[in-house]
């Protein structure tokens, strides 16, 4: 349309008072196709925005239904599973050879687990003595060392009290000595 307004604003600045009909037609043809393609171009923008719109619906909604299905799928599986273990605990139970069976593959196991669990306890019992007996030790090692450091004390402590008892006793029977 802009230009349209352009060519007739030039036809009347030359003085040429009208176009010829061909001229004039290839020119509305020019605009309407210019104005044909924005529409599309605009029509095309638009879909595009209504077609991220629905598939951001459609992601909305698969993400909704994979939830659901979730919900109610765990708990149907949980109780499949419990059907199995059960079918499978009927079934090795049924008859007498399997029941026989069943139960000596599972004294087997008891008796496996009592002797891993008698291993275990004897190994942490031996590890606890050897600790309890070192210690022991240790400690009756400290004590008799510092038993002999006291006697050592004392003993010198006795001797240099001896010493100087018998020093006094010779001062004072001197002074005696000399006062009679």
């Amino acid at each position: 349309m802009a230009t349209n307004a352009r060519s007739t604003t030039r036809s009347t600045r030359t003085g040429s008072s009208t176009r010829s009909s061909s001229t004039r037609s290839r020119t509305n043809n020019r605009a309407n196709s210019t104005t044909a393609s924005r529409t599309a171009a605009q029509r095309s923008e638009a879909s595009q925005v209504k077609e991220g719109v629905t598939k951001a619906r459609k992601g909305v909604v698969a993400i909704a239904k994979q939830t659901a299905e979730r919900a109610v799928d765990v708990p149907v599986g949980v109780a499949l599973v419990a059907r199995d273990r059960v079918v499978e605990t009927v079934d090795s139970l049924s008859t007498t050879a399997k029941r026989e069976k069943e139960l000596k593959s599972i004294r087997t196991q008891v008796t496996r687990e009592f002797n891993k669990y008698e291993r275990r306890g004897g190994q942490a019992r031996r590890k606890a003595t050897q600790r309890v007996r070192t210690t022991r030790n240790r400690v009756e090692r400290e004590t008799k060392a510092r038993r002999r450091d006291v006697e050592k004390t004392v003993k010198q402590n006795r001797k240099q009290a001896e010493t100087q008892l018998k020093k006094a006793q010779n001062v004072v029977s001197q002074r005696i000595s000399a006062l009679s």
